[in-house]
């Protein structure tokens, strides 16, 4: 899936289980929109991708756009129709805000509930890709593509399609608050959960930069994650570095103990281990995020404070307090956590003096 536009510090922006480091948060735009073809179609491909890098004429889109329109028209003049649509839309920025402005949303969005799986896939992809325009998330959401897109989330045909559909729900949370709100109560957080668990790499990658972008745009989308089993698997993802999820699944998870029941399940799923662990091996980003859910954890929660002080956690924030390669903010969240963990029934962050809340 196409990844041209950047974002904001409140949506996903650099994947770092790669290694690297350099980034403030692990996500990133989904992937690539990725076209496969048999080898006898793959010239004719070849010269189409050529011409939708290109930029297209207003009369060229509007002929696609009417050929979508046309009830007389076959299943394979839309299918070229569609997916020239999509190429164009997936090479050139330009081509998104003509095509948005032709009027081709609407029938696109009107593919995904088409019989032929593979205009299904024209229609999610060509919508994901004008979606990376973020002039055009509002016309997708007033055209009505949330329901279909997490109708095609949970049955289209192909998983590519299904993937696609993840990422174009991804990008259409990130217009406001209430398109993310509207994602979750279409029921996008249950699937995606589901992928999650059982997708491939870059279906669990999707899925929880989804669920990232979800639970940060609309609070209401928490309680539906930790609801629909998401934090189990986020603790699976966690403990399993050749998962190349664990920062992933990790500030998933912090979104998600940020609330009593996200801290409740995270706590009878066996996640303080999990978090403990990564405190004492785990990277610079690991080590911060686990502190920073550690001290969600434990605020205002004795018997969470002595769980975690039993668990060992002590010894290995005392070492990152001490680190002379930590930043100077996540010491003092490490010294606060040891403070909690030290006197277990003494008052929460809530109550502590400002000065030592504000330098947190």
């Amino acid at each position: 899936m196409d990844s041209d536009a950047s974002i904001s510090p409140r949506r996903p922006s650099c994947y770092s289980d790669s290694g690297d480091s350099s980034c403030s948060e692990p996500f990133s735009e989904c992937g690539s929109d990725d076209l496969s073809f048999n080898p006898a179609a793959a010239a004719g491909i070849h010269r189409l991708l050529l011409s939708c890098a290109a930029e297209a004429s207003e009369d060229s889109i509007s002929s696609l756009v009417a050929e979508l329109e046309s009830p007389s028209a076959s299943v394979d003049s839309l299918r070229r129709a569609a997916m020239e649509l999509r190429l164009l839309a997936k090479h050139n920025p330009d081509n998104r805000i003509r095509i948005a402005a032709s009027g081709a949303v609407r029938p696109l969005v009107a593919l995904l509930s088409h019989a032929d799986p593979l205009l299904q896939e024209h229609g999610i992809t060509a919508l994901l890709n004008l979606s990376i325009c973020d002039e055009n998330k509002a016309i997708i959401v007033e055209a009505g593509a949330i329901r279909p897109l997490v109708r095609s989330l949970k049955s289209a045909a192909s998983p590519a399609a299904r993937e696609n559909a993840a990422c174009a729900l991804l990008r259409l949370s990130q217009l406001d608050g209430a398109a993310a709100a509207a994602v979750g109560r279409a029921g996008a957080i249950p699937l995606l959960v589901s992928l999650l668990e059982t997708g491939g790499p870059r279906g669990k990658k999707d899925a929880a930069t989804a669920l990232y972008a979800l639970c940060s745009g609309a609070r209401e989308n928490r309680l539906r994650s930790v609801e629909a089993g998401a934090v189990r698997p986020l603790l699976d993802l966690m403990s399993d570095p050749e998962s190349g999820m664990v920062d992933k699944a990790a500030y998933v998870l912090h979104s998600l103990v940020g609330f009593a029941e996200g801290r409740s399940a995270a706590v009878e799923e066996g996640g303080i281990p999990v978090l403990v662990e990564m405190v004492e091996v785990g990277t610079s980003r690991q080590k911060e995020i686990a502190t920073l859910s550690l001290l969600q954890i434990c605020d205002d929660n004795a018997v969470y404070r002595t769980m975690v002080a039993r668990e060992g956690a002590i010894p290995p924030l005392v070492a990152l307090s001490q680190s002379s390669s930590a930043r100077a903010k996540l010491k003092t969240k490490a010294e606060s956590l040891i403070e909690m963990l030290r006197q277990p029934r003494s008052a929460s962050l809530r109550a502590r003096p400002a000065a030592i809340v504000a330098a947190e």
